[in-house]
């Protein structure tokens, strides 16, 4: 790479961090190219040279900072989390995306956007599920989770809670203790109702 091309790859990831943080506090439809260029410090023209339309960059945006945090999670999975670990991982990088992003635009992004939709399900199924599986498996082997329990069960547990991530981070909000709330949930996630399984 160049240094020409070096400075474009530098603005442009100038200009999906400022979208991104825009998006915290505005829905896509009220954020214009010109607010963008002038938080950003570029030209409208420049935004329209390397994304094409606002709908574009906002899509490219929100790709990388999905990509980052699989990027962040397989960092994460190669330094060997024990399963509540990785639980507590998943959980509270899914509901920093709800504090980051309005649940509109996440589903919008999700159920609206039919190549974003695409491009999530090839993230998943091509980096996230595998390392997921073969991490459960090796959890079962030390003995860290239930051998009465399948590994699909499992997955499916845990994507049932991960599902339930807007409604669980609008209760700790209610709640007024948001950390005692998910040390809460967490337990609960474990050990069930009843704390821990009876001795036969």
């Amino acid at each position: 790479m160049n240094g020409f091309e070096k400075r474009a790859e530098l603005l442009k990831a100038k200009i999906r961090e400022t979208v991104l943080a825009m998006l915290q506090d505005c829905e896509p439809k009220h954020i214009r190219i010109a607010d963008i260029a002038s938080e950003a410090g570029v030209s409208q023209v420049t935004i329209y040279n390397y994304f094409g339309s606002k709908e574009i960059l906002i899509r490219e945006a929100f790709k990388y900072y999905v990509t980052e945090h699989v990027d962040d999670f397989e960092v994460f999975m190669s330094r060997g989390p024990t399963f509540q670990q990785f639980v507590e991982y998943v959980v509270k990088a899914d509901t920093e995306a709800f504090r980051r992003f309005t649940p509109a635009f996440i589903q919008q992004m999700m159920s609206g956007d039919p190549d974003f939709t695409a491009y999530i399900d090839e993230v998943t199924q091509q980096r996230a599920m595998p390392l997921m599986h073969a991490f459960i498996e090796e959890c079962k082997e030390k003995g860290q989770i239930s051998d009465k329990v399948s590994t699909r069960m499992i997955l499916t547990y845990v994507n049932m809670f991960v599902a339930q991530s807007q409604k669980l981070l609008e209760e700790a909000q209610q709640s007024g203790k948001g950390e005692q709330f998910f040390e809460e949930f967490l337990h609960l996630f474990f050990y069930g109702v009843c704390g821990i399984e009876p001795e036969a």
